[in-house]
């Protein structure tokens, strides 16, 4: 990847237009969760301390590309001010003569948040000309939501062919911490992958086949590798089509790569039935769900990653929003700290993986946790992110 990034242009005095990803859960008109506030706040405070005039852009919630009152940015405006020691300025709307008078009217330092992008439906049809209203706000574009960097939307890609574009920290960071594990990654690599669905992963798999040294599997795509190997797992969820997990495991075979799977889980008689929750061997599932991986099977995956130089973890080990069912993806959790600071590199995917590492307490015990969900899910895929690849052709286009 080769892209400029803050740190490679002058932004005093101009009007820098950023887009951050303040996709944030709302409550009672309020922000319930600041963790991605808070990540966005190395770049912000950069560009206040280097006299930047700070246009901010984001998307919050599916609006379908209407007006609506529940999903506008004023809550995140708020909380920006309290973060940053600073009143955050408020735009009714993210284009305009109006929204662009207030962009001009911007002193060095000041900030300036813009309504909701995804009110207009010009949003996510990357519509060119919604793109160039935007590009009216800024001087300069830096892409800091990497969340948002697999999506080509206006904000995302269509501005940075308009105006010089960079990355900022945060995308810079993710880029970083997550090219370590797809260029020549430290062996041994392992993969503690989770989820509901194995067809939902199909591509992660693929990708990372050919770098890994091996897998450890839980979560419900645990089940169905189960069930692909004849295993009855009762009621619990897996994919109905067995293709895609047989197709791994014989490609898997031909690459010497091991797929560990659970050789004792947690049941219980139904999701509600915590009270029935009980670890047993494979051969005693009958008619019940298995919700978590065993603690027998949580001590072998944790021996495998104990010996790892690069971890990435991608998905929980069992329901871990639930006591009875937390042990699993704890274990394992534990077993990748406890390889970091020996010195392995450890990057938890977005998404789920990253909200498990966040209420079992593991954030600060690992290299670095992804913003993304589907963004990292497509990095890890193999894929091009069009967010990033415009920062590339930008960076070609200033040479």
């Amino acid at each position: 990847m080769r892209f400029l990034t803050l740190r490679d242009v002058e932004v005093s005095g101009k009007r820098v237009l950023v887009r951050e990803d303040f996709n944030v859960p709302l409550k009672d008109g309020k922000v319930a969760d600041e963790t991605r506030i808070d990540a966005a706040l190395e770049t912000l405070r950069h560009l206040r301390s280097n006299d930047a005039r700070i246009v901010v852009m984001s998307h919050l919630g599916r609006p379908d590309g209407k007006r609506d009152p529940k999903l506008s940015l004023r809550p995140v405006a708020d909380r920006l001010s309290a973060k940053l020691g600073v009143a955050v300025k408020f735009a009714d709307d993210c284009v305009g003569p109006q929204v662009e008078a207030q962009t001009r009217a911007l002193k060095d330092g000041e900030v300036l948040l813009l309504e909701n992008l995804r009110f207009h439906p010009e949003e996510e049809a990357n519509d060119e000309e919604f793109a160039r209203r935007l590009a009216r706000n800024g001087d300069l574009y830096i892409n800091d939501a990497f969340g948002t960097a697999h999506r080509a939307h206006a904000s995302t890609e269509g501005v940075a062919h308009l105006l010089p574009a960079v990355a900022g920290f945060l995308m810079q960071k993710e880029l970083d911490a997550l090219a370590r594990l797809v260029d020549h990654p430290v062996q041994p690599f392992v993969c503690a992958i989770g989820g509901a669905k194995v067809q939902d992963k199909v591509g992660v798999f693929d990708f990372l086949l050919e770098r890994v040294a091996a897998f450890v599997i839980g979560g419900g795509m645990a089940n169905t590798f189960l069930a692909a190997k004849g295993i009855d797992v009762g009621k619990s969820l897996r994919d109905p089509d067995l293709s895609h997990a047989k197709h791994i495991i014989a490609a898997a075979g031909r690459r010497g790569v091991p797929l560990h799977l659970p050789t004792d889980v947690v049941v219980a008689d139904a999701f509600d039935a915590d009270e029935t929750a009980q670890i047993v061997s494979l051969d005693q599932i009958g008619d019940r769900m298995i919700l978590d991986i065993g603690p027998q099977t949580g001590e072998a995956y944790a021996a495998v990653l104990a010996g790892a130089k690069t971890i990435v973890f991608n998905g929980p080990m069992g329901v871990y929003e639930k006591g009875p069912y937390q042990s699993g993806t704890r274990a394992v959790l534990a077993a990748i700290a406890q390889a970091t600071k020996a010195g392995a590199t450890s990057v938890v995917g977005g998404g789920d993986a990253a909200a498990a590492a966040h209420i079992l307490g593991f954030e600060q015990e690992v290299t670095h946790v992804s913003t993304g969900g589907g963004a990292t899910l497509e990095f890890l895929e193999g894929k091009s992110l069009p967010g990033v690849a415009a920062l590339e052709q930008a960076a070609e286009a200033a040479r």
